[in-house]
């Protein structure tokens, strides 16, 4: 039995352009989640301020349809003020503690600050 190296280096070839088509199309992949990503975050921005907005104008005649809905944010507001109010008062002045932990960087993206090469909030690359 030979050993044929041009067959063999032809099959290598192949098997090596298969994992590059691959690794192209996992990246777009990864690249158009992160588009879809930033557009759904800012989908979220701007329905968060069409939300607050409607509630400011219409505070004292809220329409039965979204009033529990109101009642809703208006309560988790309360109890994100009962909540703030009850935290600890730390004795730290805030500058030592930022220098005793070291930023990261922002990404791009979501706002997520972290250390790492890709944001562990959307997956985007955080860049340098």
């Amino acid at each position: 039995m030979a050993f044929n190296f041009d067959e063999l280096t032809r099959k290598a070839k192949d098997v090596a352009n298969k994992a590059a088509d691959r690794t192209k199309d996992a990246a777009e992949l990864v690249k158009i989640n992160v588009a879809i990503s930033g557009e759904q975050k800012e989908l979220d921005k701007n329905y968060r301020a069409i939300g607050e907005w409607f509630v400011s104008e219409y505070e004292g005649e809220i329409p039965d349809a979204v009033r529990e809905a109101v009642e809703a944010v208006n309560a988790g507001k309360a109890k994100i003020a009962e909540l703030e109010a009850s935290k600890p008062v730390k004795e730290e002045p805030a500058e030592d503690l930022e220098e005793a932990v070291p930023a990261g960087k922002k990404c791009p993206i979501c706002g997520a600050e972290s250390d790492s090469k890709f944001c562990p909030q959307c997956g985007a690359p955080m860049g340098e």
